[in-house]
């Protein structure tokens, strides 16, 4: 279902600094002095390749006690690095009163942090303090994998009649144990481009990584997958950094690795290459309906096996013929060069198929309904 979002383009409100590089926002996590806010903004402006300036001036934290950002005096000093500098200036805000004191103080964009995307009530607050206003706003995924809240708060955000918006995918929260700080998850922000594919999707390296060393690959993926631009944190000494040090990279470091990013073009103008990827597009296209109508005679044999449960009084679930699918089909997946992970998750999600159907089934007549959609 595609989102009935009013959106301007996002070249009428920021642009990259030139056609070779992508469009980048940067500085640093927090802005800790005034003396560290100046110079790291001259720094990046020196580049040549930051759109604008970002900082954090309110700094929501997970526990007291840490430091939570130099508050509304760190406005002032972003007036002092737009005017010295020329960059165009960003902050997150959380309440109303963040939206009144930037705006009063010139911000120039906007954004909602992943803590508040979570939270409706707060972002509706935030939306009700920009009604009336003509200001970019930017709306980090909330912290869990969720993307009807991402949605969310686009929605609530639109409706309060801001057209220039645009998403930030800063990845989400895990139990698992991984190279990064936050899940990439790029399948949610895929789903999110394909709900509203006229809205500019912003990545944001340095929280998905939180290791400075990874921003590179993270960056040149986030390109590769036809997301409009980039937020790095940026510090004129990392070392030294009030919060996220890890993750932030000096004005000179962020030059040398955009550098090295690769710009692709989403859109094919060679008749040559158009035909070929016709042609294999064609093939998956065949593919595909294949797999589909394998599936659907698998799903009718499942309903016989249903049906021959609930007539001799056997449980849905046999643990021993799950473990023997999963191992098997991986094994063989792996044999034809099909990434293990990527095995597991099908099989999963089509055994969770089978386990619906079959509890659909075992409650026929019963009265009972059942939204199984895992094991």
């Amino acid at each position: 279902m595609k989102l009935d979002l009013k959106i301007q383009p996002l070249s009428s409100w920021i642009k990259a600094t030139n056609d070779n590089q992508p469009l980048l926002i940067a500085g640093p996590c927090s802005a800790e002095t005034e003396e560290q806010l100046v110079a790291t903004a001259h720094l990046l402006a020196q580049t040549g390749k930051v759109s604008a300036l970002r900082a954090g001036i309110w700094k929501p934290r997970t526990r007291p006690g840490e430091f939570e950002g130099i508050g509304s005096i760190g406005l002032e000093w972003l007036k002092r690095a737009k005017a010295e500098t020329g960059l165009p200036t960003a902050v997150e805000v959380a309440t109303a009163k963040h939206v009144e004191e930037a705006l009063k103080a010139g911000v120039d964009i906007l954004w909602v942090g992943a803590r508040s995307t979570a939270n409706p009530f707060t972002v509706q607050e935030i939306a009700d303090a920009l009604r009336g206003v003509d200001v970019p706003v930017m709306v980090k995924n909330p912290v869990n994998p969720d993307i009807t809240l991402w949605i969310g708060a686009l929605e609530r955000i639109n409706n309060a009649g801001i057209t220039k918006l645009a998403a930030i995918h800063r990845g989400f929260s895990s139990y698992e144990k991984s190279a990064f700080r936050n899940e990439p998850m790029w399948d949610l922000a895929i789903n999110l481009k394909t709900h509203a594919p006229d809205l500019p999707i912003i990545n944001d390296p340095s929280h998905i990584t939180g290791n400075r060393d990874l921003i590179p690959y993270i960056s040149q993926k986030a390109l590769d997958m036809d997301m409009q631009g980039l937020m790095i944190e940026s510090h004129i000494d990392p070392s030294v950094a009030w919060t996220d040090a890890k993750q932030q990279v000096t004005p000179k470091a962020l030059a040398e690795l955009i550098d090295h990013l690769t710009l692709r073009k989403p859109e094919v103008k060679s008749a040559e290459i158009k035909d070929a990827l016709a042609d294999l597009r064609s093939s998956i296209d065949k593919i595909d309906d294949l797999v589909i109508q394998k599936l659907a005679e698998r799903m009718q044999i499942v309903e016989k096996i249903g049906n021959y449960k609930k007539d001799n009084g056997i449980t849905i679930l046999q643990v021993n013929r799950w473990d023997e699918i999963l191992k098997k089909g991986v094994q063989y997946g792996k044999a034809l060069k099909l990434d293990n992970d990527f095995t597991e998750k099908l099989l999963e999600l089509i055994h969770s198929e089978s386990i619906r159907k079959q509890t659909e089934i075992m409650n026929a007549g019963t009265g009972v309904k059942e939204n199984l959609t895992h094991v």
